[in-house]
């Protein structure tokens, strides 16, 4: 095992140029290690340790930082997530203190609100992409923060004395199985495991062979050895039947062992832990927030469940139009599928042949995609849209290696590209030249060129957002597409706004050679607060060799995600939405999201400049309207209207991107008129509340926007010294719901406005601690300097 110190020295492989080791714990086949020596060694190497680990392993097991860990990493499946042949799943990284500076993407940072409460917000990362954009080096966006908040309340729910009985369960059933092969004279590889027994048998196809035709799937390890893995569902009359099938004998579980089972299971005898010597079973306590153990009846579940979707603005009460994200109605009928035991509870790597239904699942939703766009082949893999642009420029760099052009190193990005582009073009090794656009928000051609002739030979991609990012259809796109071809590079056309094309538009008809396309906007997989996301790579028939590979599907690339068809178990999602709107479905929808676009620049137009039109004037899907000039004539801020939206009861949208000081507002096809108006009509009256403030009705210190969000505390305050009612502040025009008018419930903020300076500053408190401690115990320097 890699963990024995002796091995690696002998072998030379911790030594001064090292700069990392991977440790698995447990590891692949069983073996519960001890990795303290070996963690020890390689931190006197200089190298940092990595840990990939099961959470559920770790209730009964000293965690990774006990030997010495620097970053662990797994997956939160074991809590409560289904397998979904592969997917989604929540997966997560932890590292000491040190190095959480350098962990990509986003954190929740705790701050404060303006009434001094505790709240808590997302902090982005120095090096995420929409702070650096061609200098940074993450382009992770997409979240599996649905599957997050599910793992999270799975704990909730048991609690940590649950979760151990649960992991005290699974161990005590694999030591038992594991006895039971020893008994019957077989050899198995380990002595300390936690839930994997790896047994020697003489022929492990016919052990397999066995095994299956009793109804279970075993992992061939070599054609000697395989392995068994367990979880809390399985009986004992499964560990009798495995056993069988195993040792060719009728295996009979005794009463004695029956007994002995349910003691460790209950916990009667808490010091121990099946086979785990004392050495290797947890002393540290763990999960002390109160969350974790106070909702264990399903009445206060349900409860909690209630309080905390109380305090968000979703779908199910108000637009939510966030430009380039593509917020759209997900119908239950498309959803319900998913949990259907036959796509749920399947593993990723079960034999082809049990899965026939997955498979021809998968090959139609790939059909379905090529058909929209026009491109050859598609790969379902990649498991966010930001995975599925790195995906496709591998396949672009792999293309231009197979023609003997390594020196194609150049990425060429118009400023109104998507926001992941430039850190997926760092990650897949080439140089960002940013390409500038004109005032309308095309592509400035005569930039391009300059920039083609300067970098010919060395040009490996452009990548496109179209319609662009600025909201405009470009209009020169495929002269654009013939000027880099024309060069030897690839187009790549970022599909994140393709709901303005699908019916209408084809990318790799008009010049594309690759796109990515995000199954959790255009083709109604749920967001989920930031996932489960899809982005699958489609490509023209020279990039179909090139797609990601996965050794379980015998193909020679290598894979951009842990399973060979990423997050399977959500795809009958997009498959119900594409079969149910057809053709003609899927054209209506996309001319009615151009259509409510255009409607509400038009309708705020007077109020709002609209920052980039087409040619003819009219936007694509979304638009971008200007509120910059406000913060000059009123001092109200985007941040101001922002927050404001929220007291009508509207989540707001997209702020300051890709133009700072501008709001990007995209409808989709999913609302009424009705609901649009109602939005138009909060906008054109937070206009008017800005014109009180420019006619000096109100202070630009004291004012309805610059202090919102309202929250019903405030409104309590018996000290209410603002120039303006209660009522105003919580009720402004049009937001008083009856039962007859289209007005929601009113929305009640749980937080005031959040100070983000404070809460970038607060990034030490960003993972909830083991336990609550106060500001005055924190050593953070920069922290401590700001008070």
């Amino acid at each position: 095992p890699a963990a024995d110190v002796e091995q690696l020295m002998q072998e030379g492989l911790l030594d001064d140029n090292c700069f990392a080791v991977l440790f698995q714990y447990p590891e692949t086949e069983g073996c519960v290690s001890d990795l303290a020596a070996a963690c020890e060694l390689a931190s006197e190497k200089g190298a940092l340790v990595i840990v990939a680990t099961d959470l559920l392993a770790l209730t009964l097991l000293p965690p990774p930082s006990d030997f010495g860990a620097d970053i662990v990493v797994g997956n939160s499946q074991r809590f409560g997530v289904p397998m979904g042949f592969g997917g989604p799943h929540a997966a997560f990284m932890a590292t000491t203190d040190k190095l959480k500076r350098s962990m990509p993407g986003r954190l929740v940072g705790e701050s404060v609100d303006s009434h001094g409460n505790k709240a808590y917000r997302l902090a982005l990362q120095t090096r995420e992409q929409h702070i650096r954009r061609e200098k940074a080096t993450s382009n992770i966006c997409t979240a599996q923060a649905l599957l997050a908040i599910m793992a999270t309340l799975y704990a909730c729910y048991h609690g940590p004395a649950g979760l151990q009985q649960i992991a005290r369960r699974v161990h005590n059933r694999a030591c038992l199985l594991q006895k039971t092969l020893q008994a019957a004279g077989l050899t198995c590889g380990s002595k300390v495991i936690f839930d994997t027994v790896a047994v020697q048998v003489p022929d492990a196809d016919a052990v397999i062979k066995r095994a299956c035709d009793a109804g279970y799937n075993l992992r061939k390890v070599s054609m000697d050895r395989v392995a068994i893995s367990l979880d809390e569902t399985c009986t004992l009359g499964d560990l009798e039947s495995v056993a069988s099938a195993i040792t060719e004998q009728n295996v009979t579980l005794g009463f004695a062992d029956i007994e002995q089972l349910n003691t460790v299971d209950s916990g009667a005898n808490s010091g121990e832990s099946g086979a785990l010597p004392i050495a290797s079973r947890r002393s540290t306590r763990f999960m002390t927030q109160a969350c974790f153990n106070q909702y264990h009846s399903e009445t206060e579940m349900m409860r909690y469940l209630r309080k905390l979707s109380d305090r968000d603005i979703a779908l199910d009460r108000a637009m939510i139009p966030l430009g380039s994200c593509t917020m759209k109605l997900n119908a239950a009928a498309e959803m319900m599928p998913v949990s259907w035991s036959a796509f749920s509870n399947v593993h990723p790597f079960t034999p082809p042949e049990q899965v026939g239904g997955y498979h021809r699942m998968i090959t139609e939703v790939e059909q379905m995609l090529c058909a929209c766009t026009g491109y050859a082949a598609v790969s379902l893999q990649p498991n966010a849209g930001s995975q599925g642009e790195f995906a496709g420029l591998l396949a672009i760099a792999r293309y231009h290696q197979s023609r003997g052009e390594n020196d194609r190193d150049i990425c060429l990005i118009p400023s109104s590209a998507h926001g992941t582009n430039p850190a997926s073009a760092q990650m897949a090794g080439m140089q960002v030249i940013v390409v500038n656009c004109d005032d309308c928000g095309n592509i400035d051609l005569d930039d391009l060129q300059q920039k083609l002739d300067q970098y010919s030979s060395r040009v490996a991609a452009i990548m496109i957002t179209y319609p662009s990012t600025h909201g405009v259809f470009e209009v020169h796109v495929r002269d654009v597409c013939d000027r880099v071809h024309a060069v030897g590079g690839q187009v790549y056309i970022d599909g994140a706004n393709l709901n303005a094309l699908v019916g209408v538009a084809q990318p790799g008809v008009f010049g594309g050679d690759v796109s990515h396309l995000n199954l959790h906007k255009t083709f109604c997989i749920p967001h989920g607060g930031g996932g489960p996301g899809v982005g699958p790579v489609a490509v023209a028939e020279h990039l179909a060799p090139y797609l990601p590979g996965h050794f379980q599907l015998d193909e020679p690339n290598g894979a951009v995600s842990a399973a060979p068809f990423g997050s399977a178990s959500i795809l009958p999602i997009t498959w119900m939405y594409i079969r149910m709107m057809g053709y003609r479905g899927l054209r209506a929808a996309t001319r009615t999201a151009i259509l409510n676009a255009n409607y509400i620049a038009r309708r705020l137009s007077a109020a709002y400049p609209v920052l980039y039109t087409g040619h003819n004037g009219f936007v694509a899907h979304e638009c971008i309207i200007d509120t910059r000039g406000l913060k000059e004539s009123a001092g109200i801020s985007v941040d101001d209207i922002a927050k404001r939206l929220i007291d009508y009861g509207f989540h707001a949208p997209t702020m300051s991107f890709p133009v700072a000081g501008t709001l990007m507002i995209e409808p989709t096809e999913s609302e009424s008129l009705i609901e649009i108006d109602r939005f138009c009509d909060a906008m054109l009256s937070i206009f008017e509340e800005i014109q009180s403030v420019q006619n000096g009705d109100y202070t630009r210190s004291d004012n309805p926007l610059v202090n919102a969000p309202h929250t019903a505390e405030c409104l309590l305050d018996e000290q209410w010294e603002h120039c303006y009612t209660r009522k105003i502040a919580a009720y402004p025009a049009g937001t008083a719901a009856t039962l007859d008018s289209p007005a929601p419930a009113k929305y009640w903020p749980p937080v005031g406005r959040i100070d983000n300076v404070y809460g970038d500053k607060n990034l030490v408190c960003s993972c909830p601690p083991l336990s609550d401690y106060r500001l005055d115990e924190v050593t953070d320097p920069v922290l401590q300097a700001s008070g």
